[in-house]
């Protein structure tokens, strides 16, 4: 299995705020799969409380320090999204690194 950083992030959005934050989200995710280091992110919405949004991440960077300063740091097409996205936050984002322990495929 390949050594990836993984992780997740979890945003609970106003209600009001909700299209917008997905609009901002899907630019910043369109833009970023074309990074070197993407590997693959997967975009959900949890099915009991349609203002919680989490992000499932793999990235090949060494260290989630070194993913905030090459990936969320001086990118252009991150620096509106983050500007405006504590505004659309009922509260702060949480991020979790996963430490991978095996994965499984469809054969």
């Amino acid at each position: 299995m390949s050594k990836h950083l993984v992780f997740y992030v979890e945003f609970d959005v106003k209600p009001e705020c909700v299209d917008k934050f997905i609009k901002g989200a899907t630019g910043v995710l369109e833009a970023m799969s074309k990074e070197d280091t993407f590997v693959s992110t997967y975009f959900h919405r949890d099915a009991n409380n349609p203002n919680k949004f989490t992000l499932y991440e793999r990235w090949n960077e060494p260290s989630m320090d070194d993913f905030m300063k090459n990936q969320l740091q001086g990118k252009s097409y991150r620096d509106e999204y983050e500007a405006y996205l504590p505004d659309l936050l009922a509260s702060p984002r949480q991020f979790a690194v996963l430490d991978p322990i095996d994965e499984w495929e469809s054969k």
